[in-house]
């Protein structure tokens, strides 16, 4: 079963600066000997276009800890990729922000895991952190480059959300993106103290979902596939109520606008919307990660490999993998996420399941729903359900 490839996010060095209490890598200070060196990079981008020209995010560890970083996303922007760049933030300079703007880079995603220095520090490990990747955004906006701000939400940082938002406003981000913590990598360590129970990921997403209603930024909710499902279940509620204002396209449908991934919206300098939205885990059907080494994977939060580059194409694997099979199949689904009426809207994160139960077709272990009580299928009903214009599983993250 093939799918069409929207989103690879490619994570280009495990270098990095920072010692982040949450990331899925174990990060280093150097460069690896094994990581794709410049050729093999340019290689890699001819590859993924021989199956399409996604949006491709360049993230890390820290992106900019590669000396050939801009050569490789020229090389990127000139073969036809809309690229993003996902970074902490702590070195855009001045004079990198202006580099950044003159290679192309679609947007840039700058993560900000809290309000306060104090919250974001602790969590990144660095003192003053916060306040050099609020210079880094503040720099990339004097460049007219598009910002998009990416916080992991967890236990830390849930009370400072509104000030996120108000903070992401103030300093002109085009989007704010929330990431729920996905136990893998560091966030193992603190998956049992840190993440937020099932009925407090609840309260947050509608809280997120109300706020997108009327937000003048795109407001995308990742890792929250179910964030999909409370937004239909608005949706139904409001219509119920008369209300026929909101729209949702349910998979399989047509929508007028243009997919997108990124959230640049119509009239953007460049042109085209970045963001896309069919339904909420794409992780292996219209998303992809790269390893620094050039190992590919569902998304960066499933550590089950679906092939390597160094021993097959990208587009063999693309189309081929069994992993990626399972992944587009949402019969083979278990637990309520076989069951549930939503599922072609959501899906469940896989990558949460996985870390959950060892199964990557398991039930998401984060979600409050209960099909068994409700209807059936959206498929079957004929309700149709429409996209935000943001995306993505559509972000660029480097957690």
């Amino acid at each position: 079963m093939t799918s069409a490839l929207r989103l690879v996010f490619w994570e280009t060095t495990k270098a990095c600066n920072l010692s982040c209490r949450h990331c899925r890598a174990v990060p280093r200070r150097t460069l690896g000997p094994t990581e794709l060196d410049t050729r093999r990079a340019l290689t890699l981008i001819d590859q993924i276009a021989e199956v399409a020209k996604p949006v491709l995010v360049l993230s890390g560890g820290e992106p900019l800890f590669r000396p050939d970083i801009f050569d490789i996303a020229a090389y990127g922007v000139e073969t036809g990729f809309r690229m993003a760049l996902a970074t902490n933030g702590t070195l855009v300079t001045e004079r990198v922000a202006a580099k950044i703007a003159d290679t192309g880079f679609a947007r840039v995603a700058i993560s900000l895991d809290g309000a306060q220095a104090v919250t974001h520090d602790a969590f990144r490990n660095l003192s003053g952190s916060h306040s050099q990747a609020i210079r880094g955004i503040r720099n990339l906006r004097d460049e007219g480059v598009s910002v998009q701000i990416n916080s992991t939400v967890a236990r830390h940082n849930v009370a400072e959300l509104p000030a996120m938002l108000d903070l992401a406003l103030q300093l002109g981000a085009d989007a704010l993106h929330l990431f729920m913590l996905v136990p893998v990598g560091c966030g193992l360590q603190i998956a049992d103290s840190d993440m937020l129970p099932a009925d407090e990921y609840e309260r947050v997403l509608r809280w997120f979902d109300e706020r997108s209603q009327t937000c003048p930024i795109d407001l995308k909710a990742t890792c929250a596939p179910h964030y999909y499902r409370i937004r239909a279940q608005r949706i139904e509620q409001e219509r119920r109520q008369g209300n026929f204002t909101s729209s949702f396209i349910a998979p399989g449908t047509k929508a007028k606008a243009a997919p997108t991934v990124l959230g640049l919206g119509a009239g953007h300098p460049h042109g085209q919307r970045l963001s896309a939205m069919t339904r909420g885990c794409l992780a292996g059907t219209s998303v992809c990660f790269v390893s620094n080494e050039g190992a590919i994977y569902p998304c960066g939060y499933l550590p089950v490999s679906a092939g390597d580059t160094r021993l097959s194409s990208f587009k063999n694997i693309w189309n081929g993998s069994s992993v990626f099979q399972q992944l587009r199949d949402q019969s083979v689904y278990e637990g309520k996420c076989g069951d549930c009426r939503y599922g072609a809207i959501c899906g469940g994160c896989r990558a949460r399941a996985y870390a959950a139960t060892g199964s990557f077709l398991a039930e998401e272990p984060f979600c409050t729903y209960r099909p068994d009580l409700d209807g059936p299928r959206l498929a079957q009903t004929g309700v149709r359900i429409s996209p935000m214009p943001i995306h993505e599983h559509a972000s660029t993250s480097s957690q």
